[in-house]
């Protein structure tokens, strides 16, 4: 299976709390974001992706992050998820996420890594950290993968640098700490939300990017 959403923005919630995420995934949600991660080393992980698995994981790809152990992968199906994110190409992590008929997301840095998950059965691909080699990194991996394979850009993710990723050939991108960070208030987060999606609809029509509408 491969992911398949209209805005490919995966946003990523590390060391969200429960409180805090019954307060923040609703505004992602009605940002327009479409999968929401929650790392499993966030407090209570356990209790934030069940109630958003509950509450939006029939239109929203609910997932858990930093998953290192098939076991885990269960664990999350228990929950109601139906996205494995990895940080690592671990191949029985591959193999029980499709067991259980999951999304997987593994992440790589170097052309052995990938071509090890496309081995493994993954179609989609997290490079991570994205952020320090850039998107001229992204082009030269682009041209020895499968045209199957679709890359995901994670880490240094801004709504400034989105369109360069995407123009680069990755299939979306997976903001984390310039979208959300623990403390951030609800405006906040609405504020952010908000211009990673226009960011994303700007690549997507065409539309010139005013630099400023993002700066703070």
């Amino acid at each position: 299976m491969t992911l398949n959403f209209s805005i490919p923005l995966i946003a990523i919630l590390r060391g969200i709390t429960p409180e805090e995420a019954a307060v923040h995934i609703p505004l992602l949600v009605a940002a327009g974001f479409q999968a929401i991660e929650i790392p499993l080393n966030s407090p209570g992980w356990e209790i934030s992706l069940a109630r958003a698995a509950n509450q939006y994981g029939d239109r929203v790809l609910i997932g858990g992050g930093t998953v290192l152990y098939p076991g885990q992968v269960e664990h999350l199906m228990e929950l109601g998820c139906r996205l494995v994110v990895t940080p690592n190409i671990c191949p029985e992590v591959i193999h029980r996420a499709q067991d259980c008929r999951m999304q997987v997301l593994p992440g790589c840095l170097t052309p052995t890594e990938a071509f090890t998950a496309i081995d493994a059965g993954a179609q989609d691909i997290k490079l991570f950290p994205a952020g320090l080699f850039g998107p001229a990194y992204i082009r030269a991996l682009k041209a020895v993968l499968p045209r199957s394979s679709s890359l995901y850009a994670v880490g240094g993710i801004t709504p400034e640098n989105l369109g360069g990723y995407l123009a680069a050939g990755c299939r979306g991108v997976a903001p984390g700490n310039s979208l959300w960070q623990p403390g951030q208030t609800p405006e906040q987060t609405r504020t952010m939300a908000q211009a990673f999606i226009t960011a994303y609809q700007t690549f997507a029509t065409g539309t010139p990017l005013t630099r400023s509408r993002y700066e703070n």
